[in-house]
Order: structure tokens, then C-alpha cells, then sequence
């Protein structure tokens, strides 16, 4: 969706009497990949908009055939960003994000900016430790290189058999891979692999804000990207927060392409039944 149109739909939300959803996406996809799941909260009574990160395309098509576009976006500008979009909205929206989107989703707590969070095996920040070797490989697409900092990245398609879709079939792996994989910066990677030596590190989260409001923590079981070791750790340093309810749960033979396969719906509703709970 391009900028022009998501301001469009602020405005029409803004019209209206429900409460926004804003939908963040990660790495290596783009907002369409949320478009099923804006379906579900609208006919459950929200009002979905599905921001992209700065200058993505709005086709998979096209993404692929100027992944140039992609390139030099960081973890606090895509941040800004969002929190710039969410700042026109005069309602305060849930916010629900995936992997890299997943800690944007956290900072833009941290802010103060949602009334409620969901994030979906989220991209890790400064202070959680672990580094599974699942994890190491799915970056070292990107790491491998330290040119890579300042370029978009494309998956091959094991690359993304490994990363996104290991837990679904072969038949359904190449099916979401030329339906929904796109090339991503490489900057927020690094930004993460270095946030816990780099105190000025981008990817960070105000985990004891007052203002964060109610966050839940959804893990892929066997997702080799965002492990639950990671997911766990992200949710001891939030649960820290005596101020808003924190909560994770772990989806059984998920991988981290769980908001997007066959199996989307399970998680789409897990999410929208804590939002629920939070929201009118």
C-alpha cells in the first residue's frame, strides 16, 4: 500500500467509530502478506490498515525486480515510521507485528503509541541473549557479508525453505515463496546481531514503560529464526513491566512463516482473542 493510500485509510478510520489495527510486517515480505488476517479483524468489528516499511513496493512483482527499494532502512526510521502513521489516527490502535515487525510492534509500546500488542516471533532487541544456532544460520544469509549492511538481500528459495518455511511441505514451501518472498534490508539485521555490544543500538525497547498497555508474545515451536529461547527471553525482559499485562504462547509445529500459511488462521485468531480481551 503506498503512502498516499495508507493515509487514505487513516482518514476513513479516523470517520469512523472502531478501533484501528495496525499491521507490521518483517523481513524478506511485504504488507500484502497481511491481507487475510486485515479480513478477520474487520469482520470481527476493527479497522485493519496494513502500512508498508518506507518506498516497499506494492507488488511482490515489482519488489522483486527492483530490490534496490529496499536498501538502507533502518530499525529506528521504519520505527518512526509507523509511530508517524499511528500519530494521525485519533484512536489508539492495536498494534500487531511479525519477526522484525514483531519488535517494532515492542518499540512502538515502549512509546506509549498502542492500546494493545501482539507480537509474532519477534526479531530480538538489546538485552535478550540467546543465539540459538537455528538463528545464526537463518542470518548468516545476511551477516555472511558486511557489504550487505547497506544492500537489499534476496532468499533463494532453500534459504527460505530454512528460514520461513521448514515446518510446512515442499508443495506448500515453493507455493509461499513465489507467492509472498521479497528482498529485505540487511541493516536491521545487523542492528540486532550487534544491539547487546552497542549501546547506542537502534533496536531497542522500553520494556518498562508505564504506558506500554498489554502485550502478548506469539512463538512458532519450530521456527528456526526467532527460536522460543529468543521469544522467551524478549517476554522475561517484558514481563518486567508491573504496569500491563504481558503473555506469550508458543503455536505447536509452527514454523516462522506462521502468519502466512496454511495454518495462518489458528494464529490470526489467537491474536485477535487477546486483543479482545483489551479492546472494545
Amino acid at each position: 500500500m503506498s503512502a498516499s493510500a495508507d493515509l487514505e485509510t487513516i482518514e476513513r478510520i479516523n470517520a469512523g467509530s472502531r478501533t484501528p489495527v495496525v499491521f507490521v510486517h518483517g523481513l524478506w515480505l511485504l504488507a500484502s502478506s497481511w491481507e487475510r488476517w486485515a479480513r478477520v479483524f474487520e469482520e470481527a468489528g476493527y479497522a485493519p490498515v496494513m502500512p508498508g516499511w518506507p518506498d516497499d513496493p506494492d507488488t511482490v512483482a515489482e519488489a522483486n525486480a527492483h530490490p534496490e527499494a529496499f536498501a538502507g532502512k533502518s530499525v529506528r526510521q521504519v520505527a518512526d515510521h509507523f509511530a508517524g502513521l499511528i500519530g494521525r489516527l485519533e484512536r489508539k490502535p492495536v498494534v500487531i507485528g511479525h519477526s522484525f515487525g514483531g519488535l517494532i510492534t515492542q518499540m512502538i509500546a515502549g512509546r506509549g503509541l498502542s492500546a494493545a500488542s501482539v507480537a509474532i516471533d519477534p526479531a530480538p532487541f538489546r538485552g535478550v541473549l540467546p543465539l540459538p544456532v537455528s538463528s545464526l544460520r537463518a542470518a548468516s544469509v545476511v551477516l555472511g557479508n558486511p557489504a550487505n549492511y547497506h544492500r537489499a538481500v534476496p532468499l533463494t528459495y532453500d534459504q527460505f525453505r530454512y528460514s520461513f518455511a521448514n515446518a510446512v511441505s515442499e508443495e506448500e514451501a515453493k507455493e509461499l515463496y513465489e507467492r509472498f518472498a521479497v528482498p529485505a534490508p540487511g541493516e536491521p539485521l545487523f542492528q540486532a546481531a550487534l544491539a547487546n555490544i552497542n549501546p547506542w543500538t537502534e533496536a531497542k525497547v522500553d520494556t518498562l514503560s508505564p504506558e506500554r498497555g498489554p502485550l502478548l508474545i506469539i512463538s512458532g515451536a519450530k521456527d528456526h529464526t526467532v527460536p522460543w529461547v529468543i521469544a522467551n527471553a524478549s517476554y522475561k525482559k517484558q514481563q518486567r513491566n508491573q504496569n500491563a499485562v504481558t503473555e506469550i504462547t508458543e503455536m505447536k509445529g509452527r514454523g516462522h512463516a506462521l502468519t502466512i500459511d496454511s495454518g495462518w488462521r489458528e494464529v490470526a485468531d489467537t491474536a485477535l482473542a487477546f486483543i479482545r480481551r483489551f479492546t472494545s
